[in-house]
């Protein structure tokens, strides 16, 4: 007999698994980047090949997260919200790291060139602001900030659609892959912000129920 995910969540035991198991599975790129590293196999230019690889995580983290609600609605997934705010988590996790990377090992943490780069580098700027707004809504994940912000923190949250725009933007901007890979993400973005709308137009109409 084949257990669903749904089964194994009806027990205790298989939650706290299924949970660790959710929260091990977002390291294992980092867990790759580091070996590559120590073997020193990062190509010719390693400290793009790190900065490059901890952005593109950020960006499918952010997708990861951004699935969550679709396939829960579309599948009937309920267990996946479970770990929506894990993988909005590890998505800030990813982008700080991205961030350092690029500060330690292409700026060398030079206080002119940053100030040069956060200026003059429209894909920086654009990066940099989705940054900042991942911190915001890292920062008001806990449920202190939802008891203190009420209905406005749903609005505050909303902001996560305009960061992945920007993010898909920066990407698109700083990526040295070819054509075939940013119009990938950007289409999985388009559907899954497309989705949103639809629902949002759907709920104005009074067709369906926010859930």
């Amino acid at each position: 007999m084949v257990l669903s995910i749904a089964d194994i969540h009806r027990s205790s035991t298989g939650r706290r698994v299924f949970w660790w198991l959710m929260f091990l599975l977002p390291l294992m790129p980092l867990a790759w980047i580091v070996f590559k590293t120590l073997e020193q196999d990062l190509g010719a230019d390693p400290a793009q090949t790190i900065v490059t690889f901890l952005g593109l995580w950020t960006l499918r983290f952010l997708l990861i997260t951004l699935a969550v609600t679709p396939v829960r609605r579309v599948f009937g997934w309920l267990w996946a919200q479970r770990y929506r705010r894990m993988y909005g988590l590890y998505t800030l996790f990813y982008a700080c790291l991205h961030l350092l990377a690029f500060a330690t090992f292409i700026l060398g943490w030079r206080p002119d060139l940053i100030a040069r780069e956060l200026s003059e580098r429209p894909y920086i700027i654009v990066g940099f602001i989705a940054w900042l707004g991942l911190v915001a809504l890292g920062m008001t994940s806990t449920r202190g900030w939802v008891r203190r912000l009420g209905r406005r923190w749903q609005q505050l949250h909303y902001l996560v659609y305009p960061i992945a725009v920007l993010a898909m933007i920066h990407f698109a901007w700083l990526i040295r892959a070819g054509f075939g890979q940013v119009l990938f993400y950007a289409l999985l973005l388009a559907l899954l912000l497309g989705y949103r709308v639809k629902s949002l137009v759907k709920r104005r109409a009074g067709i369906v129920h926010p859930s």
